[in-house]
């Protein structure tokens, strides 16, 4: 059962969900590295003992590591077997611990399943990250009803002791997977008939202006850069977009620009948000799909509904590195993803419900969120149509990038329950983040995408 008051620890209430913001007394943020976790997790374990206490995560790098290959990280679970596995036949025994979603997909396909492995809290963060994040307990706030932080927030999560569905948001968009990092993103498109169609293959970069740990504060007005070049199909070969995000979307809104090659010029998308179908992904996700949740909160009204035990996707390493068995042409199955390859850990969730504001139209007017307790990171994720019948359901990977220390959770997948095709992305041997050392200025000027596009 989901705790509408969130019990963090020794008895301490953390949550409300109240539309008004609680302040964060003093007494909660001494229990940030004691009964909770830097970034506001329960330290404990749970009373049966299948999800462990967190004990600082894994930043140990394991045998095998090659630091010129950051992306083919080696899997330090690699000798584990699932302890038991979950399908149509035996849901019932375990429906307090899975979203919707996953209820969905069993009934709807006999062969889906989910493999649950022993859980393993690997989340860890650099020192500057924890530090900020102390910080931004008490100097964090939300503004314009929860759709804007303030300036005061930096360099760590906004809220570790979050009281509303709005704060936990925010910790999603900025939780930490590192500064400067680049993948290999590659897109691909599973039809109802079990046909494969590659949707896209990017060279993308990302930027954590927030992040920045040479600086005390934001410059500007916007935490969150990226683009990619489009390297396939031969008809998109050449196209590149940049995206950037701000910290207050009233003020500034997202900026988007395209290139394509056959208008030989940069345009504004200013599109390219909320439900617009995601490019390169064939119409299977839309643009606030990415992550779970990615973008603006300014069109939803979000509830924290409290915290539970649920099986999410976790330290899904193997995928990364797997060519044997987890390859593009032996994962992608018909009607979903290989269960072989995709590793599931009971873990707590953050479980929050949106619901689109009044007055305004989305594809997905309710929206149930699952955001792993640790990291904040993206877990699963349901998607409503307006006659409330579930229609979309998305599910997300991680894996830690021990190095850094970090949680990337990059790579994600979408389900159409009503048209049978499904979406997969960054989802493959070789698709794991690596980072990078930060562009200037010019190299994120729309006006160089005409050099990164250009066949």
């Amino acid at each position: 059962m989901i705790r509408r008051s969130i019990i963090l620890a020794a008895g301490l209430t953390a949550c409300s969900v109240a539309s008004v913001q609680a302040a964060v007394t003093a007494e909660e943020t001494r229990q940030l590295g004691k009964n909770l976790t830097p970034m506001g997790a329960e330290m404990a374990g749970n009373k049966d003992g299948t999800i462990p206490a967190w004990t600082g995560g894994m930043k140990t790098l394991p045998p095998g590591f090659d630091p010129q290959k950051p992306h083919l990280r080696p899997d330090p679970f690699a000798h584990e077997k699932p302890l038991f596995s979950v399908d149509a036949k035996n849901m019932s025994q375990h429906a307090d611990k899975l979203s919707d979603g996953l209820k969905a997909l069993m009934q709807k396909y006999p062969t889906f399943r989910i493999d649950v492995y022993p859980s393993h809290r690997t989340a860890a963060w650099p020192q500057y990250v924890m530090d900020n994040t102390a910080k931004n307990a008490t100097r964090c706030s939300t503004e314009n009803g929860g759709v804007s932080i303030n300036r005061a927030c930096y360099g760590g999560y906004p809220f570790p002791i979050p009281k509303t569905g709005n704060e936990v948001l925010w910790n999603h968009l900025l939780r930490f997977i590192g500064h400067s990092f680049a993948v290999h993103q590659t897109s691909r498109l599973v039809d109802s008939n079990g046909s494969v169609a590659l949707a896209s293959e990017n060279k993308v970069v990302n930027e954590y202006l927030y992040y920045d740990p040479k600086r005390t504060e934001l410059e500007g007005d916007f935490y969150w850069r990226y683009k990619h070049k489009t390297m396939a199909p031969a008809r998109m070969s050449g196209e590149a977009l940049m995206l950037v995000d701000p910290i207050d979307p009233i003020a500034n809104k997202r900026k988007a620009y395209q290139y394509l090659p056959g208008q030989r010029r940069v345009k504004l998308s200013p599109n390219l948000a909320y439900d617009t179908p995601t490019p390169g992904q064939g119409g299977a996700a839309t643009m606030d799909d990415g992550s779970i949740f990615l973008g603006a909160q300014d069109r939803f009204d979000f509830k924290l509904i409290g915290k539970k035990e649920m099986y999410i996707p976790y330290n899904n390493t193997k995928i990364m590195v797997d060519e044997k068995n987890c390859s593009p042409e032996k994962a992608l199955l018909k009607d979903h993803y290989n269960p072989d390859c995709l590793r599931f850990e009971l873990h707590r969730v953050w479980v929050v419900e949106g619901t689109v504001k009044p007055g305004i139209r989305h594809t997905s007017p309710r929206r149930m969120f699952y955001f792993d307790e640790d990291t904040y990171g993206p877990g699963l994720g349901d998607n409503y149509d307006a006659s409330g019948k579930l229609q979309r359901v998305l599910w997300a990977i991680h894996t830690p990038m021990y190095e850094v220390p970090a949680q990337s959770s990059e790579g994600y997948g979408a389900y159409n329950l009503n048209s049978g095709v499904y979406v997969v992305s960054s989802v493959y041997p070789g698709a794991g983040l690596f980072p990078i050392a930060p562009q200037d200025d010019r190299a994120w000027a729309p006006e160089a995408l005409v050099g990164d596009g250009v066949r």
